[in-house]
């Protein structure tokens, strides 16, 4: 499973840094050190937590997104397999977005829950890009 760090995490987050590091520090997300020594938090443990902060509102900052390309970086929070159809949920920032895509797509690109990726949204289709 991928782990982020603090700068990592706020970045998926829409928050600053020193926002995540004060979200750690109080609980809110749950943190290890890897063997350097740096704080690190599970993919699964962010997917979680980013849902919540997302429902939540932006939190204490506004997101620093643009409409330039129609990127949202975000972190992969729920994926739902059908026989042939597949729901991706990807939470960046604040805002959920949810692409419905094939299976083998979903397989190709390996998406999971917790890993880091980009929803590209053209018109009313949101296309997947693994990071």
């Amino acid at each position: 499973m991928q782990s982020y760090t603090i700068g990592q995490a706020a970045r998926l987050l829409g928050v600053s840094p020193d926002t995540a590091r004060r979200w750690a520090d109080a609980g809110r997300v749950a943190t290890h050190r890897d063997e350097s020594g740096r704080r690190l938090i599970d993919g699964r443990d962010l997917a979680a937590f980013s849902v919540e902060v997302g429902q939540a509102g932006a939190g204490e900052e506004e997101p620093g997104y643009t409409s330039a390309r129609n990127a949202f970086p975000g972190i992969v929070t729920a994926v739902k397999l059908g026989d042939v159809a597949a729901q991706v949920e990807i939470q960046a920032g604040p805002h959920r977005l949810v692409s419905l895509l094939t299976r083998e797509a979903v397989e190709e690109l390996g998406l999971e829950v917790g890993m880091q990726a980009t929803a590209r949204v053209k018109s009313t289709s949101v296309h997947i890009d693994r990071t």
